[in-house]
């Protein structure tokens, strides 16, 4: 057993030194001084660095030869961390290290661009990561295709084909329901008024708690692009305020106490080993989207919502609970996907994917990247890009290399669409709980289906277990257009 147990005692000091790292990366978005970018950039490579020679130092590979596994648990920690060292070995130390520092360091160009409404400052830097995680792919394919191994990091399993069928299957539906919806003769109110910062902080903070976010292990700060970091014993939210839009604050909270609930409900015995974290960005953002659709925008919670924002803010333009869901849930053209409404929010996703597909394979250049975005944006939701913070500036995803990321966000709300139809038959009592300011029904189902598993199960194993069905499209687009068709009385 020596083999074994060698192998877990230095994965947990390498688990260790990973959260250290992502909690630099907290740090750096939330409160640490502008002018330290260049500093933490060093650390970040730095960090990276000593990752990298621990992912791939040889004495793993002897360990897993000689491991003899006695549990479940540990038979699927030697395969993820088999995983992890193959694919670290196929990228140089080099590559590891300057990507750590480039995307640190292009994180802060991309917010003075973003804040300067200037894209021509952000696209040389751009263009620099492109070519380093082009380099990274072409290490990990290994010949294949350069796309499918940048998205294995993000959903192990699945390729861009797959993907791309997916969105095939799923577009004519939302599409078709968009176009009704925005020709409806019904269309709710938009919210005015004035929402101060304090107050909607205030009252996110009460959301988060209605969701169950535990305070004892987690905390919340501002951020421009609202995330979730941490595991364990440590995971933390972020939100965003606009003072004329308090759903924007709002809604991101709870969907990042979505994720952070996730890792926090993940079995403790696991803490410290590669089951010991979410085991997709499919499976993360389901748990997001659910708490922040199915569960937070329903006619039950947003009638809760309806009187503490009423109270909170001395007063609403929207004079009723019925009225106030109708307005949470507009569909209305915009630029922003973090914004977007729940029908046309996967559109944002698939014109994203089909971009940064193009980026990789070299059939789109950063120089006319602008102009790609503005002509499929126009193309896709008929509406003309009018700055480029609304435009090709908006996420930070590509900023920080995360190639292939996007896709998963979609892939979510699928997942979230067959998770929902299995919680809501398995808890009946959950919008009576939900209409009360509790998600108490909804948060144990979800944990105890696929948060306490951790990484345990591969991702499409995890959700078919959950909800004894195979993975479709179906049960999310049904849920949209019942929804979406009440509302808008089609």
């Amino acid at each position: 057993m020596s083999a074994m147990n060698d192998l877990l005692a230095f994965q947990r000091q390498t688990e260790a030194l990973s959260s250290i790292a992502e909690r630099l990366g907290w740090d750096q978005e939330t409160v640490m001084p502008r002018g330290a970018a260049e500093q933490r950039a060093e650390e970040m490579g730095a960090i990276e660095s000593v990752l990298h020679e621990r992912r791939t130092d040889p004495r793993i590979g002897e360990w897993l030869e000689a491991a003899t596994p006695r549990t479940e648990a540990e038979s699927r920690a030697i395969e993820l961390i088999a995983r992890d060292f193959n694919r670290a070995n196929r990228v140089p130390a080099r590559l590891a290290t300057e990507l750590a520092r480039l995307t640190s360091l292009s994180q802060g160009i991309w917010a003075e661009a973003r804040a300067n409404e200037d894209a021509e400052e952000f696209l040389p830097t751009l263009d620099q990561v492109l070519m380093l995680k082009r380099e990274e792919a072409a290490a990990l394919a290994e010949g294949g295709d350069l796309y499918d191994a940048l998205l294995d990091d993000y959903e192990p399993g699945m390729t861009g084909a797959e993907i791309a069928s997916l969105f095939d299957a799923m577009r004519p539906r939302l599409v078709t329901l968009r176009e009704d919806i925005l020709g409806a003769g019904v269309q709710p109110q938009e919210l005015t008024g004035h929402f101060p910062q304090e107050t909607q902080l205030r009252l996110a903070r009460t959301c988060a708690t209605a969701f169950g976010y535990d305070w004892s292990r987690g905390r919340m700060d501002v951020a421009v692009h609202p995330f979730s970091s941490g595991r364990w014993q440590d995971s933390r939210i972020t939100t965003r305020v606009v003072e004329p839009d308090p759903f924007n604050c709002l809604y991101s909270t709870i969907h990042e106490v979505g994720h952070s609930s996730y890792e926090l409900g993940i079995d403790p015995d696991y803490a410290f080993t590669p089951l010991g974290r979410g085991v997709s960005m499919g499976v993360h953002e389901s748990q997001s989207r659910i708490y922040e659709n199915q569960m937070a925008r329903g006619r039950a919670f947003t009638g809760w919502l309806f009187n503490r924002m009423s109270d909170a803010f001395d007063g609403l333009n929207i004079t009723d609970a019925d009225a106030f869901y109708a307005t949470v849930n507009r569909v209305t053209p915009g630029f922003i996907r973090t914004e977007a409404d729940e029908v046309q929010y996967n559109l944002h996703i698939m014109m994203r994917f089909d971009l940064e597909r193009d980026l990789i394979a070299g059939r789109l250049d950063t120089r006319d990247l602008v102009e790609a975005w503005n002509s499929r944006f126009q193309k896709d939701f008929g509406v003309a890009v009018d700055r480029p913070a609304n435009g090709v500036l908006q996420d930070v995803h590509w900023a920080i290399g995360l190639f292939g990321y996007f896709p998963t966000y979609a892939l979510g709300n699928v997942y979230a669409g067959c998770l929902n139809a299995a919680m809501r038959e398995d808890t009946p009592d959950l919008d009576d709980t939900l209409a009360q300011g509790d998600a108490a029904p909804g948060v144990e189902w979800l944990r105890e289906n696929i948060h306490r598993h951790g990484g345990l199960l591969p991702p499409r194993q995890l959700v078919e277990e959950a909800t004894e069905d195979d993975i479709s499209p179906e049960p999310l687009l049904d849920y949209l257009e019942d929804k979406f068709s009440t509302i808008y009385k089609l």
